[in-house]
């Protein structure tokens, strides 16, 4: 069984969050993604203090499908710099395991 991963990235809208989660688990990617309803986000670009509304996409998938993840999140992405965080899992529930790995792209 793989490792599974968690990755993040925020999004400008939540039509573009539904378009990069529907594309990542329709290519076997993720096996789910969450959209996080819109957020504040502080953060400087440019040398600017930007407020800007926000969506989070919690993807769930294994270790050996991040840099593919990466790969398309930076190629459909509107931002210029996409934030892209891997988090680790510690745990993991060995059923909610199973059904993560049944549902993505298996390991070459």
């Amino acid at each position: 069984m793989s490792k599974s991963i968690i990755i993040l990235t925020t999004v400008s809208s939540k039509g573009e969050g539904e378009s990069i989660a529907s594309k990542l688990v329709e290519e076997k990617l993720a096996a789910c993604v969450n959209i996080l309803p819109k957020m504040a986000s502080v953060y400087r670009w440019e040398n600017k203090i930007n407020k800007d509304d926000e969506f989070l996409l919690i993807i769930k998938t294994a270790e050996h499908l991040e840099q593919e993840v990466y790969d398309y999140i930076r190629d459909n992405h509107s931002y210029k710099v996409p934030e892209i965080i891997t988090l680790d899992i510690k745990n993991i529930d060995k059923k909610y395991a199973t059904w993560l790995n049944s549902s993505i792209k298996p390991k070459e």
